[in-house]
């Protein structure tokens, strides 16, 4: 019997930034943003788990060059793994992925979450419930991440930008950050029977509302479209000072996200 590569992991992110620092040896990262196209892409990629090769291929086409490139990081392990599959025994038995890790950024909604403040995740609340995030992930993740704030999240299906609905959210939900991604990652992983876990940084702050503007500069890939923002920009020009200031947020959250991506090492910590 050979010796097998580890099983990799998938990372779900929101946005092509999120997935480029995600990507790597182990890891593929798939991008949405938004739960539909988060939860299509992934299911492409673990309906495909019994032809490795033809599941690769596939998420080329979904998900374009970022995808692709990620896969192309991976495709050794899944190679390797796929043959000692072939060797041992038939694909059928046992996943080809290792879980799958919601990865990137969030919306504060307790006050006290400052940008660039990373969240491990305890679970997140669905509209089908509340699904707990593996516990021997998230102790392996809380190990490299001591400083952490382990808490809910809340999965929400549209941008939820003013401050009053996050301080909504909060009192009904008691969750401590928001995001698109998470509730979608959590119920495909439950759903193919792999183990979830998710870390997300917060970049807007619970007290601050988003200006309508920056999401008019996202492409549906998950990328900006600068062209756009400043078309919406000319339309509201007392946007550009909350824009600046989120701005600001975005690149501390993106600088620790930065970091706590180079902690997790090769498989995003996995277990």
């Amino acid at each position: 019997m050979t010796a097998r590569e580890p099983l990799p992991v998938l990372a779900a992110c929101g946005l092509a930034f999120e997935a480029a620092l995600a990507a790597g040896p182990g890891v593929v990262a798939v991008c949405g943003p938004g739960p539909w196209r988060l939860a299509e892409r992934l299911d492409a990629l673990l309906d495909g788990r019994r032809d490795t090769r033809s599941a690769l291929r596939h998420a080329e086409r979904l998900n374009e060059s970022l995808l692709a490139r990620a896969a192309v990081q991976t495709a050794a392990q899944l190679a390797a793994h796929a043959a000692g599959e072939t060797e041992d025994r038939p694909a059928c038995d046992g996943p080809a992925w290792a879980g799958i890790l919601s990865f990137g950024c969030a919306g504060a909604l307790d006050p006290g979450l400052a940008p660039g403040t990373c969240i491990l995740a305890t679970g997140v609340q669905t509209a089908d419930g509340f699904l707990c995030a593996d516990a021997a992930w998230l102790r392996g993740l809380a190990r490299r991440l001591p400083q952490a704030v382990h808490g809910e999240l809340a999965g929400i299906d549209a941008p939820l930008t003013s401050a009053r609905d996050k301080a909504g959210l909060w009192r009904a939900s008691g969750a401590c950050a928001v995001d698109m991604e998470s509730h979608a990652a959590a119920r495909i992983a439950r759903r193919h029977g792999l183990p979830f876990a998710a870390c997300r940084v917060v970049l807007d702050p619970a007290w601050r509302s988003v200006p309508p503007c920056a999401l008019a500069g996202m492409r549906p890939d998950g990328g900006s479209a600068p062209w756009l923002l400043l078309r919406a920009l000319a339309a509201a020009p007392a946007e550009l000072g909350p824009l600046c200031v989120l701005a600001c947020d975005a690149w501390r959250a993106r600088r620790a996200l930065a970091r706590v991506r180079a902690r997790f090492g090769k498989r995003l910590a996995a277990p």
